[in-house]
């Protein structure tokens, strides 16, 4: 048996059972994927898969369990390479990061520039998507840490830290009479077309929570998944914003001139914690581990290292 024949089997899963999908995503041959994966089960003496003429219809009980040995011995590769490439590249490479729109643009510029500084042979990939797809990154090892505040903990393939909390802010036209109220309500609110995030991105699950325990129905009159959008749209006039408390300093600076005025919105939708997340058992290079320091005063090496063994779970904000 061999690394070539544990790669097929995984991708074929990965695939949907689909040879040919998981041919072209190796850069092989269909018919080399099938040859080695049949080599593999007469090898071991049992089917991985139950077939159907020569397709491949599931996983069979045991092929579940050599998946699982497949996993982890392509997991240890992984982790070889990486020791390798650390010392002998002595702290260059590529960092790659999973992360959403919100987080690249608002919190990530300043770590990922101090990282640059610390390691200037270090070059940074940034991939963004939803926090689903942020998870599913890391998973596949694209990334090698990913940042969000949705979803990230559901995931047992993970080990997530909390990175550091924020709430939502209300977003307004300089002058609207809820920008002047000593005290907004969620029924004030409730009253306005609202803009703010679609419902996967940047803490949405709270603001519908909230509205749906007083039993309010909130105008949502636009979703968007760019905070820079939700202001934009706030500006002219479509109604009342509610954003991320990071990507509204700008508007704290400026003191009015852009035209907008925001309001802390914490009493009402609660706080949000931002999550940083590694593949369980993956070897982390040196300049990960101080991209995650440099993220958050909370994280620090030996946390993030007792945590990838499964010594420490999770912390308190």
């Amino acid at each position: 048996m061999n690394l070539h024949q544990f790669r097929f089997v995984q991708e074929a899963v990965r695939r949907n059972l689909n040879l040919t999908e998981a041919a072209k995503a190796l850069h092989t041959s269909q018919p080399g994927v099938s040859k080695a994966i049949i080599e593999l089960e007469e090898e071991l003496g049992i089917e991985i898969f139950a077939r159907h003429g020569k397709r491949l219809k599931r996983v069979t009980e045991p092929g579940v369990q050599v998946l699982k040995s497949i996993e982890l011995i392509l997991r240890e590769v992984g982790n070889l390479k990486r020791i390798g490439d650390e010392y002998s590249a002595e702290d260059s490479g590529t960092l790659s990061i999973a992360t959403t729109h919100t987080q690249a643009r608002y919190v990530l510029p300043e770590p990922v520039a101090k990282l640059r500084e610390a390691y200037p042979k270090v070059n940074v990939s940034l991939h963004q998507g939803a926090p689903d797809q942020v998870a599913q990154m890391v998973i596949d090892e694209i990334a090698e840490i990913g940042i969000a505040t949705e979803s990230l903990a559901n995931y047992p393939e993970l080990v997530t830290l909390p990175c550091y909390e924020w709430q939502h802010m209300l977003v307004l036209p300089v002058g609207h009479p809820l920008a002047l109220k000593e005290r907004v309500t969620l029924e004030d609110i409730a009253l306005e077309p609202l803009i703010t995030y679609h419902p996967s991105f940047t803490g949405r699950t709270k603001i519908d929570h909230a509205f749906s325990t007083r039993k309010l129905t909130p105008r949502i009159a636009l979703e968007a998944i760019d905070s820079d959008v939700i202001k934009t749209y706030v500006r002219l006039g479509l109604g009342v914003g509610i954003a991320a408390e990071m990507a509204v300093r700008d508007v704290i600076e400026d003191g009015g001139k852009s035209g907008l005025a925001v309001r802390p919105a914490g009493h009402l939708f609660g706080q949000n914690v931002a999550r940083v997340a590694f593949k369980r058992s993956a070897y982390l290079r040196n300049f990960v581990y101080k991209f995650a320091e440099l993220l958050s005063d909370r994280l620090n090496r030996n946390l993030i290292a007792k945590a990838m063994t499964g010594h420490v779970n999770d912390y308190e904000m």
